[in-house]
């Protein structure tokens, strides 16, 4: 007789959730009626230029030709895309961010099966919310996402305001040697803190890449951190930058680009008003750390366009419905370290180890039942996670499915931004509003991947 384990029963639930449970077809998160041709990505191993070193071998991607495409959608629209797997080893598709159906979320023993070496899986969906969102791997994430399986994904707004440009920036860090070779993914006493940190620091898979934009125009910057591990602090220099998304959501008041911190899997649409000067550089620079570092550079080229940014109007407002606070249930998630020192089972794959936990325990055994969630929602009520960090690092938390509001923080002020991923500061507590909108099992992790694969990591279940 098998070993039962929670692997083995949501491979089996996954399995049988592929072949008809849900919501059906055409619903409010169902499957696109009429799905378009798909688009095909290629899961691949290819070769890349990221430093003067030479090429970089076992490169992952989708397709030969170096990063990941950046895939668009139009907001309400149907959209498909058909993974097929080329590398010698599982994986699957998570479209990140965006609130779909539970058959389509791309995670291993949760809501699908793997997709093996030289199979193939059809992904279709409507995407309700406009904004910037990207894709990656839910299996052997370290290594897949590490090794360049992060893509950039826009759902566009047909109604959102005219640019004069649009510049995309996928960062991420990797994990090289001085020969431009991969070197060890992690380092154990580094995924006990903040992670380890890549050697080689790039966006669109350049280091400090410069681009040119109109001259006193307009430019909505569409920034992802697709990276496994580092967090950001933004800051733009040389130009006018003011905030308007977070998250793939409007605002609700914009602001200045003084100063923001932004962890791995957020993301940050900016609008950039050009120096009215021909040869002008406005500098994207992260200052966490002992020194400014140069991200990336927008060159103005032209004559001045003269545009004023206070003349931007208003992003559309993406469907997430508001939670009654007056009426919601209160759920605590405690983000800890742990004591327990053994190789956990990660969804897909392990590191080996074992040091974080949410509420004190690290995954699998999360509730005093291993294949049971760390909560049960019911479809369509309002909760309120009361979310608290007591450790001394940062943790980026991630809610796959649907989107929360942010209420409160035992730290600052803040905003009620609409969101699906939150950087939980040390010994903070905050508030995160949300009706349960999608019914599936839906993964919530931290999305420092070291963090994620050692214990800080469950799902919830809503129906």
């Amino acid at each position: 007789m098998p070993l039962l384990t929670r692997r083995n029963l949501l491979k089996a639930s996954a399995v049988a959730g592929a072949y008809g449970a849900g919501i059906g077809i055409g619903g409010k998160f169902g499957l696109a009626e009429a799905a378009p041709e798909p688009q095909l990505l290629t899961a691949v191993k290819t070769e890349a230029m990221l430093t003067a070193a030479g090429p970089t071998r076992d490169i992952m991607s989708w397709g030969h030709d170096g990063m990941p495409p950046v895939l668009k959608m139009t907001k309400g629209r149907p959209f498909a895309a058909r993974l097929r797997n080329g590398i010698d080893e599982p994986t699957t598709i998570h479209w990140h961010g965006l609130r779909i159906d539970n058959r389509m979320d791309g995670v291993p023993f949760v809501t699908q099966a793997y997709v093996y070496t030289g199979d193939s899986f059809d992904y279709a969906f409507t995407p309700p919310d406009a904004g910037t969102f990207w894709y990656h791997p839910h299996c052997n994430t370290l290594t897949q996402m590490g090794h360049g399986m992060t893509g950039m994904l826009v759902v566009e707004d047909p109604a959102d305001p005219k640019f004069d440009a649009e510049v995309l920036l996928n960062l991420r860090d990797w994990r090289l040697g001085g020969d431009g070779q991969f070197i060890a993914p992690f380092r154990p006493r580094d995924a006990a803190k903040g992670g380890t940190y890549g050697t080689v620091r790039t966006a669109n898979w350049h280091q400090e890449p410069q681009y040119d934009a109109p001259a006193g125009g307009l430019v909505r910057l569409r920034i992802a951190i697709t990276d496994v591990t580092r967090i950001f602090s933004l800051k733009m220099a040389g130009a006018e930058a003011t905030v308007i998304a977070i998250d793939g959501n409007p605002v609700p008041k914009r602001f200045s680009l003084d100063l923001l911190q932004i962890g791995p899997g957020q993301r940050l649409d900016l609008a950039v008003r050009m120096p009215d000067g021909e040869g002008a550089i406005a500098t994207l620079e992260d200052i966490r750390g002992t020194a400014p570092k140069t991200i990336a550079s927008l060159r103005a080229v032209g004559q001045s366009l003269k545009r004023d940014i206070g003349d931007l109007g208003p992003l559309g407002q993406n469907p997430v419905p508001k939670a009654d606070l007056s009426a919601a249930e209160q759920i605590p998630l405690v983000l800890s370290a742990t004591a327990e020192n053994a190789a956990v089972d990660s969804i897909c794959g392990t590191l080996g180890y074992s040091f974080w936990a949410i509420n004190k325990v690290p995954w699998p055994g999360d509730t005093s039942d291993p294949t049971a969630p760390l909560a049960e929602l019911k479809l369509g009520r309002n909760y309120v996670f009361n979310l608290e960090n007591t450790t001394p690092h940062a943790h980026p938390i991630h809610l796959h499915g649907m989107s929360f509001t942010v209420i409160s923080s035992s730290t600052r002020e803040v905003m009620p931004l609409v969101s699906d991923t939150y950087l939980v500061q040390p010994d903070e507590k905050v508030q995160l509003a949300l009706v349960a909108d999608n019914p599936g099992d839906w993964v919530l992790h931290c999305h420092i991947i070291e963090h994620q694969k050692t214990g800080m990591t469950s799902y919830i279940r809503v129906s």
